[in-house]
């Protein structure tokens, strides 16, 4: 056989008929023998270089999902007519859209950037915010706000500062640039995400119901633009693979692969589309991420009912050394295609001009049913696009329950539990102290959550909440929730607690839970231990929301986290199934705070508490991970959701938060450190309703389970509707506001706020700066 072709000589569709028997370099791009194979026989010859690149990035585990996509087929199986009510998107697009009332419609996703976030910190979440930003543009909404769940390696791992700051300061830089309210998430330390941290960036858009665009191509004689910024060598990692070894004096050595931002040419870039949707010009449009023009050309084609053809000539370079298969393969940031009616074409250009965003006709819509691409006036690539975009490989993954799971859920937590007042108050200031309970405002005071000047909650409280409409005050709560530990230990159940943590949220907020996005972060599917920790999982997510009756709107899924070998415990992340819910609100003027403001209140505990420790923050102290997850009652979850969203709206209560993480514990001290005021409260009606100890009350990590305060006048309000409900209710304390605030239970210890703060913030500080 001939070596392959020579990247300063185009690969033309000619020469490949020509040269069937020529070596292409497919296992360097990451196919396999047989997926090689398969693209020969649906194009009749070998593939150029240039249809090489397209179908190894179109066909690789993130753009394709070939691993996971029959399993996902569970979320739409599972979703009644009566779920889709509000559902005006749904999923295979790039973002749902949800109806939230008076003709306003809500956009979100969260996505993934979690290997290019370890090897270049910065850039890596700077651009996961910046592409997920695109994705909420491309739907023809305005991006309101941002939130992110993180995960890192151990706090005290030296190499952990570093990932840190760069994905701390790469999220806050792009978005507080973008002039984005970070309204929200969560951040996790732990050994299992060392070599594999998890960045998942959600962003919310608003729009009217008129103002939907989608992803298709339409219409013989309609024009493809590619504006925003130039294209350029950044991103294309494998890609390099199909340019020369050695290259000539003045052409880069090495292509970067972590992509470079720019959140100021997004900003136009947002503002420019903005326009062209009001003025009506554009007939469809796509983002380009992951495989730049790859993607978004075989897509868009795809998605209509015809076809198209593409010049590359025309396509703006920053750097003109790009070969074909790097220019289609590129992932420079801040790029969108649009497909334009030509009467229509002047109008888009004016707009672009006027906002200084760069554009070229680079393509043409046509009713070949071909997606064909020139370059220097010769034939590059001839495919059909569905080939390319949706119908690549599809496998379905061995997988069976870990040798090593038995063993995990048998070993219960057994640790010595506090018994006298003064360990019970250390135990408190230690869980508090940990890792992940420590003061997060290191992490959040670097985010502008009040920017656009609609946020009505954000960090610290629990939830995030926005106002969409200025006139009515209507808006949304944005729960994001992933009990990783809970999904180690059980990822059915595991992923069930995620998704009824995040409704319980939103619903504490005084919202209506109506549909989730969602993040799956899991390790090999070659490994089939991680392979059936993601099975299950997204069984346990589909039955969970079939159960609420939420639907899916769309989503994300990274695979290959893992560094260990396979077979082991430790051979992934512990699995991450992030929710991300979405709760309508009337009026954000009634969204629930999650710490109470002023002394004087009533503490009221709704639900029951058992002793259930496996899994909980407070056996992380200790080191310990096993037994089972809490039991999941999802009869008892939608009643307790409507009875907060009633006395939310009916304005029986102040404050709330769900008791989850941490147990009691956590949330009375979050709760009191939230605006510094204190608590007084008794646990003996708990203990002895509910055959729980001190200790169990406090740190119990049973579901269900929400704190509120509420003033005394409101209080036979309150307790008549959750007695009307059937929901268990202890009248526990008051919050005190007094000069020197402490978190005291009675006969138990008390703890002055200054030194739980003291406690509370010191670790993050400590470590990061």
């Amino acid at each position: 056989m001939t070596d392959a072709p020579a990247q300063h000589q185009l690969d033309t569709v000619e020469a490949a008929q020509a040269t069937p028997d020529q070596e292409m370099p497919f296992a360097e791009l990451g196919l396999k023998p047989d997926e090689y194979q398969r693209i020969v026989d649906l194009l009749g010859r070998r593939p150029t270089a240039a249809e090489l690149a397209m179908y190894s990035v179109m066909w690789s585990e993130h753009c394709s999902y070939k691993s996971s996509k029959i399993h996902l087929k569970q979320f739409g199986e599972k979703t009644t007519d009566a779920m889709k009510e509000r559902l005006m998107v749904g999923m295979g697009e790039n973002a749902g859209v949800v109806d939230i009332g008076d003709g306003w419609a809500v956009t979100f996703k969260v996505e993934s950037h979690n290997h290019p976030s370890y090897v270049e910190p910065y850039q890596g979440a700077a651009t996961g915010v910046g592409g997920i930003v695109r994705d909420i543009l491309a739907m023809g909404a305005r991006p309101v706000a941002g939130m992110d769940e993180l995960r890192f390696g151990r706090l005290d791992h030296p190499d952990t500062a570093r990932v840190v700051h760069g994905v701390v300061g790469g999220v806050g830089g792009y978005g507080n640039s973008l002039g984005l309210p970070n309204i929200g998430g969560g951040s996790v330390f732990d050994a299992s995400y060392q070599g594999n941290p998890l960045v998942n960036a959600l962003c919310v858009g608003v729009m009217k119901h008129e103002d939907i665009h989608l992803a298709s191509a339409e219409g013989v004689g309609n024009k493809v633009v590619l504006f925003g910024a130039r294209t350029g060598g950044d991103g294309i990692g494998g890609a390099s693979i199909l340019a020369s070894e050695t290259f000539e004096d003045g052409v880069p050595a090495k292509r970067p692969s972590v992509q470079v931002g720019d959140p100021f040419m997004e900003k136009v870039l947002i503002e420019c589309c903005l326009e062209l949707f009001r003025a009506d010009v554009v007939q469809g449009i796509q983002d380009l991420g992951a495989a730049g023009i790859s993607c978004a050309t075989s897509e868009l084609a795809s998605n209509g009912s015809g076809g198209m053809h593409v010049w590359l000539d025309d396509v703006l370079l920053r750097d003109p050394t790009l070969n074909a298969g790097e220019i289609l393969m590129s992932e420079s940031q801040e790029r969108m295609m649009a497909v334009v009616t030509p009467d229509k074409l002047d109008a888009f250009m004016a707009i672009a001009a006027k906002w200084d965003v760069e554009s070229a006709v680079v393509g043409e819509v046509n009713d070949s049913g071909r997606l064909t691409i020139d370059h220097h006036g010769e034939r590059i690539v001839d495919v059909d696009p569905r080939t390319v975009a949706h119908e690549g490989p599809t496998y379905d993954r061995p997988f069976a329950r870990p040798s090593w799971m038995d063993g995990l859920q048998a070993d219960a937590f057994a640790g010595s539990l506090p018994e006298s007042g003064a360990e019970l108050g250390s135990a408190v200031v230690a869980l508090m102290s940990s890792p992940n309970f420590a003061d997060r405002s290191w992490i959040t005071d670097q985010y502008d959550r009040y920017v656009q000047g609609n946020t009505a909650l954000a960090r610290p409280d629990t939830v995030g909440v926005v106002r969409v409409d200025e006139a009515t005050g209507r808006g949304v709560a944005i729960a994001t929730r992933s009990n990783d530990r809970y999904t180690k230990l059980d990822p059915y159940a595991g992923a069930q607690q995620s998704v009824v943590a995040a409704y319980r949220a939103v619903a504490v907020a005084g919202a209506v839970p109506t549909a989730i996005t969602d993040g799956l972060n899991f390790g090999s599917p070659e490994d089939p231990d991680a392979m059936w920790q993601f099975v299950e999982a997204i069984r346990g997510l589909a039955d969970a929301c079939a159960e609420l009756e939420v639907p899916v709107t769309g989503g994300n899924v990274s695979l290959y986290n893992g560094t260990g070998e396979p077979g082991r415990i430790d051979s992934s992340i512990n699995p991450t199934a992030i929710v991300g819910m979405l709760g309508i609100l009337d009026t954000v003027e009634r969204a629930t705070p999650s710490g109470w403001r002023k002394g004087g209140q009533l503490l009221y505990l709704l639900g029951a508490t058992g002793a259930d420790l496996d899994g909980s923050r407070f056996a992380e102290l200790s080191g310990h991970l096993g037994g089972r997850p809490p039991a999941v009652d999802f009869a008892a979850e939608k009643v307790l959701a409507e009875v907060m969203v009633s006395a939310s709206r009916d304005g029986l209560i102040d404050a709330a938060r769900e008791v989850g993480e941490g147990g009691l514990a956590a949330a009375l001290a979050q709760g009191a450190l939230r605006y510094g005021v204190g608590a007084r409260v008794v646990l003996d009606e708990v203990c002895e309703r509910d055959g729980v100890t001190p200790a169990q009350a406090l740190f119990s990590e049973t579901q269900g389970r929400v704190l509120v305060a509420l003033p005394r006048d409101e209080e036979t309000r309150l307790v008549a509707m959750l007695e009307a409900r059937g929901v268990p209710a202890i009248r526990l304390g008051v919050t005190e506001d007094a000069d020197d605030p402490a978190l005291e239970v009675q006969d138990q210890f008390s703890l002055p706020l200054t030194e739980l703060r003291a406690a509370w913030a010191e670790p993050l500080r400590a470590h990061f700066g």
